[in-house]
């Protein structure tokens, strides 16, 4: 019987050296993800007319191709009034833009692209984070009735390698490290779990 007991207290230290994953580390990981948007940026916001598939996906593609743009003619410029005036400048060319898109796609919808401070954007909350409800500057395309999931960046300063709407700001080449360390952590979890059941089966 002592023995029994000994092994179990060597089974339970060998598992409290092991980290619980998803405590604490990595919502601190996730904290230092978020990326705080400047008092002073220009967003775009997308609305799809719809929830269904095929208005998501054309808002996707459209988002794709406005985006494109607008980013290479921000890139080189770090003052917000300049990159006011130039989109100001540009907005016909964002609309036909979205036209191009739909007219690609043989779709006949309405649409509507606007440029103001004043913008409605809905809170959205990541974790511990949270993008208040309020009015913004932005560029705002609505598709059709307008009626679908929206979805935004930020255009100046350049945030819009990231989608606000489904993740945390990070640039191209922190995704690429964040996702070799997720592989790492996942490869890692997995050889401890092998362990524990290992000695499970052990002790049994």
């Amino acid at each position: 019987m002592r023995n029994y007991f000994i092994y179990f207290m060597i089974f339970l230290a060998i598992l409290g050296a092991f980290p619980t994953p998803g405590l604490g580390i990595d919502n601190k990981q996730e904290e230092d993800n978020f990326q705080v948007i400047p008092d002073e940026a220009i967003r775009l916001r997308i609305l799809a007319n719809s929830d269904n598939e095929a208005d998501q996906k054309l808002k996707r593609e459209i988002r794709d191709r406005v985006n494109e743009k607008i980013t290479v003619w921000v890139e080189k410029i770090d003052d917000i009034d300049e990159a006011r005036q130039l989109i100001q400048d540009r907005l016909e060319e964002i609309e036909s833009t979205v036209g191009e898109v739909l007219k690609e796609k043989g779709i006949d919808q309405s649409y509507q692209v606007e440029y103001d401070k004043h913008i409605n954007f809905p809170a959205k909350v990541y974790g511990s984070y949270v993008y208040p409800a309020g009015e913004y500057e932005a560029i705002l395309i609505t598709l059709g009735s307008g009626k679908g999931a929206n979805w935004w960046c930020v255009l100046f300063p350049p945030l819009c390698f990231l989608d606000f709407s489904n993740g945390t700001s990070v640039s191209a080449e922190e995704q690429e490290q964040e996702q070799d360390q997720e592989d790492k952590e996942k490869d890692k979890d997995e050889d401890e779990v092998k362990v524990k059941f290992f000695f499970l089966e052990w002790f049994s």
